[in-house]
């Protein structure tokens, strides 16, 4: 008989966390992707690596599927995975009826999904929460075709930059004159960094960790790319709060492929 899986109540925890928050996932700044200048930001990100023909793509922890939307106007066949139920609630019926897309209550981490079975895999603010991240690396490698894109959102969420902290010191001043933003992560901070703790990139994701991880799972032409086109369109709509919300961590964009299969002989 299995004992428990290694890091089973912090997987809990996880799933609880962001279960608690679908109904107003999407209120909070940095989730919801708005129709106009920072929709068009991330689909010209995700565009310029995966290319314009359509593939097949799976979408990890997809939660409320905004990134999906962006996948499904690029024209790509979509399977939106996440292991929250409550997550998937609210993907499912803002999409009902979209064409192309399936959903799947999975954990990221162990799909269990067939080898060489996707064209590409995307994901957004995941890999920071990988309680395995090298046996997370070794299943997405599995199930891509050879050549196959991996492409990834992500930042340091540790520890702000220099010109961070002087953001953050800005935001705590405009929550004190006009009340605090009850939608965003703050909401349960203490529960948020309790996870945060335990998590492997608990301390800090950055490009430099992570590279070797991917490389020793088999990806190669590893490439990383700015955020902060994303970052500016944000500024065009939002205000100064959230405006300045875009200056407080270092963010990036990986991209990297399965090696190609050599040619037989």
């Amino acid at each position: 008989m299995h004992g428990p899986r290694p890091n089973s109540h912090l997987k809990e925890d996880i799933r609880d966390y962001w279960s608690r928050r679908s109904e107003t996932f999407d209120l909070a700044f940095g989730h919801r992707i708005p129709e106009g200048p920072e929709f068009d930001a991330w689909a010209a990100a995700i565009r310029e690596r995966l290319g314009p023909e359509p593939r097949r793509v799976l979408e990890l922890a997809c939660g409320t599927g905004e990134v999906t939307r962006l996948l499904l106007s690029l024209g790509h066949e979509v399977t939106a995975l996440d292991f929250s139920e409550a997550m998937l609630a609210v993907a499912r019926k803002k999409h009902a009826g979209a064409r192309g897309l399936r959903f799947l209550l999975a954990d990221a981490e162990n799909p269990m999904e067939p080898d060489e079975s996707y064209d590409a895999i995307v994901c957004r603010h995941l890999v920071w929460t990988l309680t395995t991240p090298a046996t997370a690396f070794a299943e997405w490698h599995r199930m891509l075709k050879s050549g196959g894109l991996l492409l990834f959102f992500d930042g340091d969420w540790a520890a702000p930059t220099r010109l961070g902290r002087l953001a953050s010191r800005a935001i705590a001043m405009l929550d004190k004159v006009v009340g605090t933003d009850p939608h965003y992560d703050g909401a349960m901070s203490e529960r948020h960094a309790s996870i945060m703790e335990r998590l492997p990139f608990g301390d800090g994701l950055t490009v430099e960790r992570v590279l070797p991880l991917l490389e020793a799972a088999g990806f190669r032409d590893m490439t990383v790319g700015s955020h902060a086109p994303i970052a500016k369109a944000q500024r065009r709509t939002a205000d100064l709060r959230n405006r300045l919300r875009t200056l407080l961590y270092r963010r990036f964009i990986l991209c990297c492929r399965r090696a190609p299969a050599p040619p037989s002989a």
